[in-house]
């Protein structure tokens, strides 16, 4: 069985290609053609299951059309519509010390400045534009967003699962 933490969050299945069962896959990693590897994981019904890769080819920069094992329809391919897609960290090359935004969701954000006093927990991380942010639950309930800058984090110890960050005054009272 596939454990949550042996794995991280490459990319997202999308719509069937055809009616071969070829299915359009979005990544943000392509460590899988840089490893070479043999399959893929695929978050289905809340149980991760490796899909062994029987072919793929880029569309685009962010974008492959995947063939999978076993999957030779049309319809077996829409029942992946939607899959979250994760790779092995022991197949990974990426260093040991790097972590993927996904993997940073329920680190605590302590403010170094003042104490390290607990800020929040990263609740998600929003990139979907150049400036990437830190959404942050906060003990009191609500939330603050923080931007994701070398500039403010101090350090990030992943043991603890926690960052440090330095931040311009008043960036925590907006609102």
């Amino acid at each position: 069985m596939i454990r949550t933490e042996e794995v991280y969050k490459i990319g997202k299945i999308g719509k069937p290609h055809g009616v071969k069962g070829e299915v359009s896959f979005m990544f943000d990693d392509d460590v899988f053609d840089r490893v070479d590897a043999d399959y893929l994981v695929l978050m289905v019904d809340g149980i991760l299951v490796p899909f062994f890769l029987d072919e793929y080819r880029f569309k685009s920069g962010e974008t492959a059309l995947v063939k999978f094992s076993g999957i030779d329809t049309k319809e077996q391919a829409q029942e992946l519509t939607g899959c979250d897609v994760y790779f092995p960290k022991e197949l990974s090359d990426r260093g040991e010390d790097e972590l993927t935004y996904d993997e940073l969701c329920g680190f605590n954000v302590l403010d170094a400045d003042d104490g390290d006093k607990l800020i929040g927990e990263i609740s998600s991380v929003d990139d979907a534009t150049a400036n990437v942010l830190f959404c942050i639950k906060t003990p009191e309930g609500g939330e603050v967003l923080i931007p994701v800058s070398a500039d403010f984090i101090v350090n990030v110890n992943p043991d603890k699962r926690e960052i440090r960050v330095t931040l311009p005054e008043g960036l925590l009272d907006l609102g």
